[in-house]
């Protein structure tokens, strides 16, 4: 009776292990996005170089950083959604707004700009 009961529950594991497939993600946001500004206020005597960058996964999610100079001063994480031609990315835990972007070519390469033309992150 174990060994059938064993049989069984095995047999069991396996067609439930076979059932739930991932549905994998071929967005070609997927990867490496960044934009670089320079920020020079008037009580500092250099410009500061601040990166921004986003890796974007096939999970719906990625990680966000800011570095000023090559200080890492913010790391997130940050969920994003594909509607139509647009992409939402949001940032739980962070004070910052949604970014609501569309993925275009210029003469930089791939970018990823808002509805004004606003460049957010070019990718790498």
């Amino acid at each position: 009776m174990k060994k059938l009961f064993s049989f069984l529950a095995i047999i069991g594991i396996l067609l439930a292990s076979n059932c739930t497939r991932i549905t994998e993600n071929n967005d070609p946001v997927i990867g490496i996005w960044s934009h670089i500004a320079t920020d020079g206020g008037t009580t500092q005597k250099q410009d500061v170089t601040v990166r921004q960058e986003w890796i974007f996964n096939d999970a719906y999610l990625g990680r966000y950083h800011t570095y000023h100079d090559k200080n890492l001063t913010v790391i997130s994480d940050f969920k994003w959604v594909h509607k139509d031609s647009l992409y939402v990315i949001s940032y739980p835990g962070l004070d910052k707004e949604e970014d609501i972007v569309i993925m275009t070519e210029s003469d930089n390469g791939t970018v990823l700009a808002d509805a004004d033309g606003n460049v957010l992150a070019i990718r790498e």
